[in-house]
């Protein structure tokens, strides 16, 4: 199921995207990276991943992966990291393809490149076009890329259970521009984190064919269908729409439609939905906090509360303030006796009726 073409069916399309100026810097700062068949993706990786094994030098094996459909390329990739790993070698494995079971049913992917060591290691290496400066990049961007790579560390995992003297990294190497230059440079980046909340989260997933079972008979996701019975079949697999969605899903926009729609406060992000308890509606958390609904016990309904309270009294006060500081200016310049064009008699009364004035509009401000 595509789900780009869906949401756009449904009148939510997704207006993200790598632009195309990004996706060819990126397509060709892979290729300068991969040139000469990977020899400076090679000595990136032997500098701070080579450990006691021979530097390559050009002779690393470059096996063909090519094979028709995905489960063929899949098929071709597991043979070729075998006799690699045999061979006892270097060999560079560009774009395999592995395979991984997601809710009982394969998944396909792609990593930019593999690595077999000489002593049998495979290292999975990204190639990101984003810049490290300095020896450091964006964290939110590096953390992207070591959730993704720490699927494919899974997926390598299957293969190299059953592929003799095989062991795969859980440290990948990232290779990104060097500074403001197109030049190449590398970082190490252990996954075994990412790699464990992946693993974590594939084992709580529902299998497909339980989802299926639950639907109504009929149920369909054909683009071609009436828009309402569309919306009706997408209806009927409840959806889990946070606001990170937005970054990765193609119908997070027909989610959060939806979501607003009805008032959720998932909408709000997940840390709020958390502080927040039993109050799933954002019209029960204001009902809650205006003291109309609501357990005065629960202790998310007292701090809601208090909350309130707070933002009432502090509002109460700006007023006052605000009230105060009109009433001083009107009596200290409308009779023109303590403004500053007032004259100053003996006593200095003008002056300190001028500072009085200053000083309640001092107080207004503040």
């Amino acid at each position: 199921m595509d789900k780009g073409v869906l949401a756009t069916a449904l009148g939510s399309p997704a207006p993200f995207g790598q632009s195309q100026f990004a996706f060819m810097r990126g397509n060709a700062f892979e290729a300068k990276v991969k040139a000469d068949g990977g020899a400076e993706l090679l000595r990136l990786l032997y500098e701070r991943l080579g450990g006691g094994a021979p530097e390559p030098a050009g002779d690393a094996a470059t096996p063909d992966l090519s094979a028709a459909g995905p489960e063929g390329r899949a098929a071709r990739t597991a043979l070729a990291l075998r006799e690699a790993t045999a061979a006892g070698g270097w060999a560079l494995l560009d774009h395999p393809m592995l395979a991984l079971e997601v809710a009982g049913s394969p998944a396909y992917l792609e990593p930019d490149a593999v690595v077999v060591h000489p002593d049998g290691r495979w290292t999975v290496v990204e190639i990101k076009s984003f810049p490290m400066i300095d020896a450091s990049a964006d964290a939110s961007k590096v953390g992207a890329a070591a959730r993704q790579a720490a699927v494919y560390v899974l997926a390598l995992e299957r293969v190299a259970a059953v592929t003799e003297g095989a062991e795969v990294a859980h440290q990948v190497l990232l290779v990104c521009p060097k500074d403001f230059s197109n030049l190449p440079t590398a970082s190490v980046v252990d996954v075994r984190k990412q790699r464990a909340v992946t693993s974590r989260q594939l084992t709580r997933l529902t299998r497909i064919e339980d989802i299926a079972a639950e639907l109504p008979e009929g149920t369909t996701f054909d683009p071609a269908c009436a828009p309402d019975e569309l919306d009706a079949a997408v209806a009927a697999v409840p959806p889990a729409y946070a606001p990170e969605c937005l970054a990765a899903c193609e119908l997070a926009f027909h989610c959060r439609a939806k979501s607003r729609a009805e008032g959720a406060v998932e909408a709000l992000g997940r840390s709020v939905r958390g502080e927040l308890g039993g109050l799933t509606t954002v019209a029960g958390v204001l009902a809650a906090a205006a003291g109309k609904e609501g357990d005065p016990a629960d202790p998310t309904v007292a701090a809601l509360r208090r909350a309130a309270a707070l933002r009432a009294e502090a509002l109460e006060s700006a007023a006052a303030r605000r009230a105060g500081s009109l009433g001083d200016h009107a009596e200290s310049g409308d009779d023109g006796t303590g403004g500053t064009g007032g004259t100053a008699g003996a006593d200095g009364a003008g002056r300190t009726g001028s500072a009085a004035g200053t000083a309640g509009a001092s107080e207004g401000r503040s």
